[in-house]
């Protein structure tokens, strides 16, 4: 038998304040039946009922567990590598507080989504390295999470096919313990300005290792001018530059990979609806443990500590006799 918690001083404070009254009842019975000459004996039959009861009782507070049963315990899950773009024009502010501030929000929404898979990130604009390391960690995603800024990259254009090589290699090679291509899968969140000659090439190669790319559009057709330190972006010519969405790149990418596109823009978010289409993919077991579990089976003695206790109410022991 084991217990689901000890003696404290609570259960040791109830048991010293039961035996000092009941003390003090005795030695009130025994005085009074002593000067009328009356018998004080079955007084006792009550203290042993309920110092039975009050023990029940105790028993029950400590929650006694006994009775072992099996349980198979399995891990399944899946491999995830989110693709950020850090490039320049994901500071517009055509969603507020800006696109990199949205998507940094909707990060922790999705990784709160898969806490039972690992998930890594990897930054990227003509450029990709990788931020975290695949991790079940939700605090140190987070953590990374908010460190997200566009100039931990250098801002030379955006180029999807790095990103992409990375994940692919991460989530083929050693780093990833999961066997089935089919629970791997690649969050490529951009605002879609690829320019990149890759990027096909590498499509085709994630489409044939047979691993899901998602993509993720972040913007508006409108668009919006790029705010950086020393004000609003300029061209050659002066004049203010404005990013708008390109979802045909991302939608492009996401078809090559038998993927899907999914869209974050002032008036839609369809990051539910990617996490829903992620998690109806079937995770890969990981291991399998059987342990032995016990109940808490305080309630046997609980029910018969009522039990004497109604019983204690029924009997009635007259110890004086006038």
């Amino acid at each position: 038998m084991s217990w689901v918690k000890s003696l404290s001083f609570t259960e040791l404070t109830l048991i010293g304040l039961f035996l000092l009254l009941y003390a003090g009842y005795l030695l009130r019975v025994f005085l009074v039946t002593t000067r009328m000459g009356t018998s004080h004996g079955k007084v006792f039959i009550k203290l042993v009922l309920r110092s039975v009861y009050f023990a029940l009782l105790i028993i029950a507070l400590l929650g006694p567990s006994f009775g072992e049963s099996s349980k198979e315990i399995k891990s399944i899950g899946k491999d995830i590598y989110i693709a950020i773009d850090l490039s320049a024009s994901m500071n517009a502010f055509d969603i507020q507080p800006s696109r990199l501030e949205k998507v940094k929000f909707e990060l922790k929404k999705i990784t709160s989504a898969f806490s039972s898979d690992r998930i890594g990130i990897i930054i990227f604009t003509s450029e990709a390295f990788v931020q975290c390391p695949l991790t079940y960690d939700q605090s140190a995603l987070n953590l990374w999470i908010e460190t997200l800024h566009t100039n931990l990259v250098s801002n030379t254009g955006t180029d999807f096919a790095p990103a992409m090589q990375l994940a692919l290699d991460k989530l083929s090679g050693t780093e990833s313990t999961i066997s089935k291509q089919t629970s791997k899968v690649i969050i490529l969140i951009s605002d879609g300005e690829d320019f990149g000659e890759s990027t096909r090439e590498m499509a085709e190669k994630i489409e044939a290792s047979g691993i899901k790319l998602y993509s993720i559009g972040v913007g508006t057709k409108k668009g919006s001018t790029i705010v950086t330190r020393a004000g609003v972006k300029l061209d050659k010519d002066g004049k203010e530059v404005v990013t708008r969405l390109n979802s045909k790149s991302l939608k492009d990418i996401a078809s090559l990979t038998d993927g899907k596109y999914f869209e974050i823009n002032s008036t839609k978010n369809d990051v539910n609806r990617l996490i829903s289409t992620i998690k109806n993919i079937e995770g890969e077991l990981r291991d399998t443990r059987s342990v032995d579990v016990s109940t808490n089976k305080y309630y046997y003695f609980l029910g018969l500590a009522v039990a004497l206790i109604v019983l204690d109410f029924m009997i009635k022991v007259n110890v004086i006799r006038i």
